[in-house]
């Protein structure tokens, strides 16, 4: 299932788009503001962020600015009431996807993550299809249907190719920063997934000795 954290400082409107976000088969978190947001980052798996920029204690600005410097790459649709060409250009250069001005219409937001949704899913040439919200790879007819975890680890390091990932950067970003498994759980997945798709000849995870992992793609 698509999780979906939602940080607006005004409680009604808050659960109003969370709601909404429900009823459409999203599993959707709550945060006050940055602090809290930061808070259900540390220890769960978020999707998508859908944030206020004016909020108490830590605005969407700053929250998103200690995510890009973390390392985490999620995507981020901005919902706020500022709409001049600076608030929006300060938006983009911190890190956001997307923009959307208040009042917000609920369609026009749905249709928003489903366009970065799409984003979700990888294509490897004619032979490979990686399916983000169903956790699925579709490979040359067969289907695989992969843990969660095995999934996010293929799917982060497929999106970005060629790029080196410490252990430490997957396990804070897949397992979240507060999670009791240590580095050794990333190669344990690495293994599996070497197992279940080392002859399929469109990629390759390869391991950067004493530091982590990249994926090689050849499609």
């Amino acid at each position: 299932m698509f999780h979906i954290l939602v940080a607006e400082d005004d409680k009604n409107l808050r659960r109003l788009m969370a709601a909404y976000l429900e009823q459409s088969g999203y599993e959707v978190y709550h945060a006050e503001d940055g602090e809290a947001a930061l808070s259900i980052l540390d220890s769960t798996h978020i999707d998508l962020i859908i944030s206020d920029i004016m909020m108490p204690n830590m605005d969407g600005y700053e929250l998103i600015e200690e995510l890009r410097n973390a390392g985490f790459t999620l995507p981020v649709l901005m919902v706020t009431a500022k709409e001049t060409f600076e608030d929006k250009k300060k938006g983009f250069l911190v890190g956001t996807d997307d923009y959307m001005v208040k009042p917000i219409d609920m369609d026009e937001m749905l249709l928003r993550r489903a366009n970065i949704a799409n984003e979700h899913k990888l294509q490897l040439g004619d032979g490979v299809l990686l399916d983000y919200d169903s956790l699925t790879v579709r490979a040359h007819g067969k289907l695989f249907e992969l843990p969660k975890k095995e999934f996010y680890l293929l799917f982060k390091l497929l999106s970005y190719p060629k790029k080196i990932f410490t252990r430490q950067q997957l396990m804070d970003e897949i397992w979240g920063m507060d999670a009791e498994a240590d580095e050794r759980t990333v190669d344990v997945h690495i293994k599996r997934l070497r197992e279940k798709f080392e002859n399929l000849p469109e990629f390759k995870i390869i391991t950067i000795r004493g530091l982590g992992y990249k994926a090689e793609r050849y499609v």
